[in-house]
């Protein structure tokens, strides 16, 4: 199910026929709830699934067709308010015509006669007669057969027009603006799409073709530049990479920002893409939404299956014969969400979520459970403006609490943790002054959690040394560069000694400060990093036992690495391009290569980033995955517990 910002739930599986090879959704029984239908080639059905309201659907009920089943399609054949589907059987060289019952049932099919091997369908009123008509590619006779329809849900005979060499799939669309469907037909072996431009009666002219990439498989059309005028997508241009045999392209809003997006079945990767549309006719790269082992599939459709306004996508998957719904799941929280962490509140071994929520001056908990979902969040007052969080056991009574810094009230909020995942009211300790980042670690070695905090109009760090029950001393403070933004802690010089870099935002550098055996530290040292720093991390990129930096750069659009010196030293910097005015970095190792990875998230663009590490400490170009509306934080976590991380985005102006 789909979230509304271009991001999906974990698949549902539902089993259908035999080798399924399309599917298509509407709304069978008028119960407002979309249904499924699904082609099976092997078993020679289709396959009927009723939905219900919170976008489960019950198990299929199957109905025989041709030989073959290659695709299908729905519509009003008939005119009486009752969906009616329509299936192009390859093997049989004809079409199956099942007209609908008011409770979602079909009555027995009628077949018409088309062309050699149909491949593809799809239905318009070609005549403007208010019924639906019918056109199928044809690979077989390199043609596509067209049948009007009549009132009561019959079809005339069909007529041929010939096309381009092993025609796989038909479109249409109105290209000419003449208030007539036209037709446009991929050709995989001639490598070129057929054009058939519409008449007032119904027929069509010859075709006219235009070259494309190699093999194309599909076309869609749709206005990807938001020009009034209808766009052809073919199957080449959207490839996934090696081995990923693209088997289906369909378009749609995903993430409400009224672009087109496409989304792809890449049948070789088990996997389905998703490309958000800037609105000029550019696309994003692609996204990848897993859809299992072996998977396969081989068709898609889109639609709002839960009532939730949001789209979700329904895939065929050839391999385990099954139906794949990716669904979504939102869950709110406070208003103007700043930062986000994650643990187990609960001793559960399930992840959890805490989010500082700036102008409602709270954090949301929301505990998870067991298949990745989570709990409606429960909300705790903190100071004013909570710009940053932490989580760590502060009391060392096995379970996590919180320390939260407050912007306006200049001091952080610690609440500390009960067993069931629940948590005190706030205690507050004063640092400098708009405290900008915190975070925590043992600085003295006495095995008790400590803070430190990042001061931005003070240009300072306030460290507060943690007592055995949970409270904590009066901060001791540090010089640091100009508009201080965030910080990061590790053991720079492998001394055992905890060791703090800040980012300067006004003067465009990190400060070092190394440790001391009393938790205090020597005076800072500074290195040149991009333009505006935001957010830092640390980590060892380059596997060398030394620990290196990674700083986002909000106005040069990029990331700078500094690679770490026994001595506690960095080399100067190295960049990378990332999206527009990145905010927050975090590091995981997302392909599990044993190579640390970063994420970014990009404010401007409404996207993260993503940079796989290579075993020198350098990385690939970034991949970007769409967001939610000016996002301001991540964090990663295994959330599914399939062993591989996941990423939780907080994203401030839709409050996601």
């Amino acid at each position: 199910l789909g979230y509304g910002n271009g991001s999906f739930t974990n698949e549902t599986r539902y089993s259908v026929g035999y080798g399924p090879q399309s599917v298509a959704i509407g709304d069978f029984n008028n119960d407002t709830r979309l249904d499924i239908v699904v082609a099976n080639f092997i078993s020679n059905d289709v396959s009927v699934l009723l939905g219900y309201e919170n976008g489960s659907f019950t198990n299929e009920t199957r109905y025989s067709v041709g030989y073959g089943p290659q695709s299908v399609a729905i519509g009003d054949f008939n005119n009486d308010t009752r969906l009616d589907i329509v299936v192009a059987n390859s093997a049989s060289n004809d079409v199956s015509v099942l007209l609908g019952y008011e409770n979602g049932s079909f009555i027995k099919e009628t077949r018409y006669s088309v062309g050699r091997g149909p491949r593809s369908i799809a239905i318009g009123d070609f005549n403007n007669d208010t019924r639906l008509d019918i056109v199928v590619a044809n690979p077989g006779s390199n043609d596509v057969s067209v049948l009007l329809g009549y009132k009561n849900g019959t079809f005339t005979n069909e007529t041929r027009y010939s096309v381009g060499t092993r025609p796989q799939s038909v479109a249409i669309g109105d290209f000419n603006n003449d208030t007539r469907l036209d037709i446009v037909v991929a050709n995989s072996g001639s490598n070129d799409v057929s054009v058939l431009l519409g008449y007032k009666n119904g027929s069509f002219t010859n075709e006219t073709r235009y070259l494309v990439g190699s093999d194309p498989q599909y076309v869609t059309v749709g206005d990807f530049n938001n020009d009034t005028r209808g766009a052809i997508a073919y199957e080449m241009a959207y490839a996934s990479g090696g081995g990923s045999s693209l088997q289906c392209v369909v378009i749609g809003d995903l993430n409400s920002d009224a672009n087109m997006d496409i989304v792809l079945a890449n049948y070789g990767t088990n996997n389905v893409g998703v490309l958000f549309g800037y609105g000029n006719g550019s696309f994003t790269n692609q996204m990848m939404l897993i859809t299992g082992p072996n998977s396969h599939p081989n068709s898609i459709t889109i639609g709002d299956f839960n009532g939730d306004s949001f789209v979700d996508i329904a895939t065929v998957n050839y391999g385990t014969k099954q139906v794949g719904m990716i669904l979504e799941t939102r869950y709110s929280i406070g208003s103007y969400p700043q930062s986000v962490a994650i643990g187990d509140f609960n001793n559960d071994t399930r992840l959890d979520i805490v989010i500082a929520n700036s102008a409602t001056n709270d954090v949301s908990v929301l505990l998870g459970y067991e298949n990745g979902s989570f709990t409606n969040e429960t909300r705790y007052s903190v100071g004013s403006y909570p710009q940053s969080i932490a989580i760590g056991d502060f009391n060392n009574d096995t379970r996590l609490d919180i320390v939260v810094a407050n912007s306006i009230s200049n001091d952080v909020s610690v609440l500390l943790g009960y067993e069931n995942g629940s948590f005190t009211n706030e205690t507050t300790y004063s640092v400098g002054s708009y405290p900008q980042s915190v975070t925590i670690g043992d600085f003295d070695n006495d095995a008790r959690l400590d803070i430190v905090v990042v001061n931005f109009v003070s240009n300072d760090v306030s460290v507060l040394l943690g007592y055995e029950n949970g409270s904590f001393t009066n901060e001791t403070r540090y010089s640091v560069g100009y508009g201080p933004q965030s910080v990061a802690i590790g053991d720079f010089n492998n001394d055992t000694r905890l060791d703090i870099v800040v980012i300067n935002y006004g003067s465009n550098d990190v400060s070092v400060l190394l440790g001391y055996e009393n938790g205090s530290f020597t005076s800072e040292t500074r290195y040149s990093v991009g333009s505006w720093p935001q957010s830092i991390a640390i980590g060892d990129f380059n596997n060398d036992t030394r620990l290196d930096i990674v700083i986002v750069n909000f106005y040069s659009n990029d990331v700078s690495f500094l690679f770490g010196y026994e001595n506690g030293s960095f080399t100067n910097e190295t960049r990378y391009s990332v999206g527009s005015y990145p905010i927050y970095v975090a590091i995981g190792d997302f392909n599990n290569d044993t190579r640390l990875d970063i994420v970014v998230a990009n404010s401007d663009s409404n996207d993260v980033s993503v940079l796989l590490g290579y075993e020198n400490g350098s990385f690939t170009n970034e991949t970007r995955y769409s967001a939610g509306s000016y996002p301001t934080y991540v964090a990663i976590g295994d959330f599914n517990n399939d062993t591989r991380l996941d990423i939780v985005v907080a994203n401030s102006i839709s409050n996601d």
